[in-house]
C-alpha cells in the first residue's frame, strides 16, 4: 500500500499516520527525515542539500524527489509507506509522477477551520516538562496551572489564532490544489482518491481511515 496522506494542520494526521504504518506494516516517509539522514550520512544529495540550505536557499523539488526515490529503495519500503507532508504542492506531485513513483491511494482528513482553530487555540504547555493540556479535551485540574507543579502554563505562538489562521491560508494555497490534483488523476490513473471525515472520536476515525484503505 503507497499511500499519500492529507489535510490541514490540526487535522491528526500525526495520530492517523501512526495507525495506518502500524496497521498496514510500512514505514512513514518525512522529507524532513530523509534530508537529516542524508546529510547526516554524507550521501551525495545529502551534501548538495546541506550547500544549499547552508546557503539560506530551498531545496529544490528535484533534489527533494532524489531522496524520496533513494528512500523507497530501502527494504522496508518493499511493501509499500506513507508519505508524511510530502508532496506539498503541485510541482512536487507531478515531479512524483515524472520520477515513475506510484502511489495507491491518497486519504484526504477533512476538518473545517472553525474546528481546527478550536483544537489548536485550547492548548496550554508546561514549558518546563513538556506537559500539554487543552482548556476543553484535557483541562488542568487548576485553569491555567500545571498539574504536577502548580507553575504557570503558557500558549505557543504558534497556537495563537492569528497564527493558526495563517497556516490554515498558507494549506489552502499551498496544498489544497493536491485534492483537487488527485481527484483528477483517479480519474484516469490506477490511484483511488478517498475523504475521511476528521471530525468526532478518534477511535471513530479510525475506524473511517479502515474503510478508506480497505475498500
Amino acid at each position: 500500500m503507497r499511500l499519500i496522506l492529507l489535510g490541514p494542520p490540526g487535522a491528526g494526521k500525526g495520530t492517523q499516520a501512526r495507525f495506518i504504518c502500524q496497521t498496514c506494516g510500512i514505514p512513514q516517509v518525512s522529507t524532513g527525515d530523509m534530508l537529516r539522514s542524508a546529510r547526516a550520512e554524507g550521501t551525495p544529495l545529502g551534501r548538495m542539500a546541506e550547500s544549499i540550505m547552508a546557503r539560506g536557499e530551498l531545496v529544490s523539488d528535484e533534489i527533494v524527489v532524489g531522496l524520496v526515490k533513494e528512500r523507497l529503495a530501502q527494504p522496508d519500503c518493499e511493501a509499500g509507506f506513507l508519505f508524511d507532508g510530502f508532496p506539498r504542492t503541485i510541482p512536487q506531485a507531478e515531479a512524483v509522477l515524472e520520477a515513475g513513483i506510484e502511489i495507491d491511494r491518497v486519504i484526504e482528513i477533512q476538518v473545517d477551520d472553525d474546528e481546527v482553530v478550536r483544537r489548536i487555540t485550547g492548548r496550554r504547555v508546561h514549558e518546563q516538562s513538556g506537559r500539554v493540556y487543552h482548556v476543553l479535551f484535557n483541562p488542568p485540574r487548576v485553569p491555567d496551572r500545571d498539574n504536577e507543579t502548580g507553575e504557570p502554563l503558557t500558549q505557543r505562538e504558534d497556537d495563537r489564532e492569528e497564527t493558526v489562521r495563517d497556516r490554515l491560508e498558507v494549506y489552502r494555497r499551498q496544498t489544497q490544489p493536491l485534492i483537487r490534483f488527485y481527484t483528477e488523476l483517479s480519474r484516469r490513473a490506477p490511484l483511488e482518491y478517498r475523504a475521511v471525515n476528521g471530525v468526532g472520536d478518534v477511535d471513530a476515525v479510525m475506524q473511517d481511515v479502515l474503510k478508506a484503505l480497505g475498500d
